[in-house]
C-alpha cells in the first residue's frame, strides 16, 4: 500500500516562468481541496520551497492545467492557479502569459492535440479570464522540436519559437479596458492609470514614485517604502475597478513606466505584484504596450510615439527587451496583440501527493 498518490505532471518553462503542467481530470475538481494539492506540489509556505517542485520565487511557483475543451473552435482550456512562495495560498484570479507560451507544447505532449507536420495551431482558451489565444508550435515530423536559435532575454541559450496571437483580451478581469471609466485617476495624490488588456494592472510613471525605473529587480526588492506606498495605492485602485478587496490578489498587478535608455519605445518595471518580476510578464507586457498607445495615460509624455498597425511595441525591462506587436483601428481600437516567445519541456513523470489530499471534498 501506498502512502503517496502519484499524479503524472509534465514540467516546463513557458517564457521566463516554469513550472508543472497537469491534465486537469487528475486534479481534485473543488477548488480549495485543488488549492491544497498544488500547495503540496510546489511547497509553498517555505522561503525555499524546500518540500516541493517551487523554485521559491513567484515565478517559479506557477501551474498550468489543461484539458480537452468543449467550446467550438478551441482546442484546450488552460486553467492558471499562482501559488505562493512562502505562504500556503493560491490564487485563481489571473491567468499567466508566460506559463501560456507552453500551453501548446504540453497540449502535444499529453496527446490533447496531435500533431501536425511542421507547424501545429493550437486555440487555447484561458479558463481564468476567457481569453482566447491562438498558438503556433513548431512540429516537424508531428514531434514538438523544441530546438532552435530563438533567444529570449532572461533565459539561457536558444530554442524553438512560439507564436502567440491573444484576442479578445480588453476587459479581460473587469470588462472594460478603463474600468474606472477613467484614463488618469489621482489616488493618494498619484495619477495611475488602471487598464485591463490582457492583464488588469495599475500603470503609474516611475519618477512619480521617485524611482528611475532603470533599478535592477534586487534593488527595487529591498525599497520595502515603495512597494509599501504602491500597495496601499493598488488596494484602492482594485476596489475602483470593480475587483473588490484585493489585499490577497496578485491583481491588479503594478507597472512602472518611464523613458526609454536604448532602442525601446519606453522602460517597465513589473511588479507581481508584492516582488519584482525579473524580466516582464507576457500578459503585462500587453497591457503595459496598449497603455502607451492609448492617449491620454499617464504614458504620455514618457513613451516614444507607437507606429502604425501593425506596430512593433518595443519594451525594456531588468534583462532585456520584450517586443510586442499591436493590431488596431482609428481611435485607436484595440484589436489584438502578438509576441514570440519560446518554451522548453524540462521534465515529465509523477509528482507525489499526500493521498488524503486527492481524497472526496469534505
Amino acid at each position: 500500500m501506498t502512502t503517496q498518490t502519484p499524479v503524472p505532471f509534465w514540467f516546463l518553462r513557458g517564457g521566463t516562468s516554469r513550472g508543472p503542467y497537469f491534465r486537469r481530470a487528475d486534479l481534485p475538481e473543488d477548488l480549495d481541496q485543488l488549492a491544497k494539492v498544488l500547495c503540496q506540489v510546489v511547497g509553498a509556505g517555505n522561503p525555499r520551497n524546500i518540500d516541493g517542485l517551487g523554485g521559491g520565487v513567484a515565478v517559479t511557483t506557477k501551474t498550468a492545467m489543461l484539458s480537452k475543451s468543449e467550446e467550438p473552435g478551441i482546442d484546450v482550456d488552460y486553467f492558471f492557479a499562482q501559488v505562493a512562495v512562502e505562504e500556503e495560498l493560491v490564487d485563481y484570479g489571473p491567468t499567466c502569459g508566460n506559463i501560456l507560451v507552453g500551453v501548446g507544447p504540453a497540449a502535444i505532449e499529453m496527446g490533447l492535440v496531435e500533431a501536425r507536420d511542421g507547424e501545429t495551431p493550437v486555440r487555447i482558451r484561458a479558463v481564468n479570464t476567457g481569453a482566447t489565444v491562438e498558438a503556433l508550435v513548431q512540429t516537424p515530423g508531428g514531434q514538438v522540436e523544441y530546438r532552435g536559435d530563438v533567444a529570449l532575454d532572461g533565459v539561457p541559450g536558444t530554442a524553438a519559437p512560439v507564436g502567440l496571437n491573444f484576442l479578445g483580451v480588453v476587459g479581460s478581469k473587469t470588462g472594460a479596458m478603463f474600468p474606472t471609466g477613467n484614463r488618469i485617476d489621482v489616488i493618494d495624490g498619484m495619477e495611475v492609470t488602471c487598464i485591463d488588456v490582457a492583464m488588469p494592472m495599475m500603470i503609474a510613471r516611475a519618477a512619480d514614485f521617485g524611482v528611475t525605473g532603470y533599478e535592477t529587480v534586487e534593488a527595487l526588492n529591498e525599497n520595502k517604502d515603495l512597494f509599501a506606498r504602491m500597495e496601499a495605492i493598488r488596494l484602492k485602485a482594485g476596489e475602483m475597478m470593480g475587483m473588490g478587496d484585493v489585499t490577497k490578489s496578485v491583481t491588479p498587478k503594478i507597472g512602472l513606466i518611464a523613458p526609454p535608455k536604448g532602442n525601446g519605445h519606453f522602460a517597465a518595471r513589473y511588479f507581481m505584484p508584492w516582488d519584482t518580476h525579473p524580466t516582464l510578464a507576457v500578459t503585462g507586457s500587453q497591457c503595459l504596450a496598449s497603455c502607451a498607445l492609448m492617449p491620454g495615460t499617464v504614458a504620455g509624455g514618457v513613451v516614444k510615439p507607437i507606429p502604425p498597425s501593425p506596430a512593433r511595441v518595443l519594451i525594456e525591462h531588468p534583462m532585456g527587451e520584450m517586443e510586442v506587436t499591436l493590431t488596431y483601428g482609428d481611435g485607436p481600437s484595440f484589436q489584438s496583440a502578438g509576441l514570440i516567445r519560446t518554451a522548453r519541456l524540462i521534465a515529465r513523470g509523477e509528482v507525489m501527493v499526500d493521498p488524503d489530499l486527492m481524497g472526496p471534498a469534505s
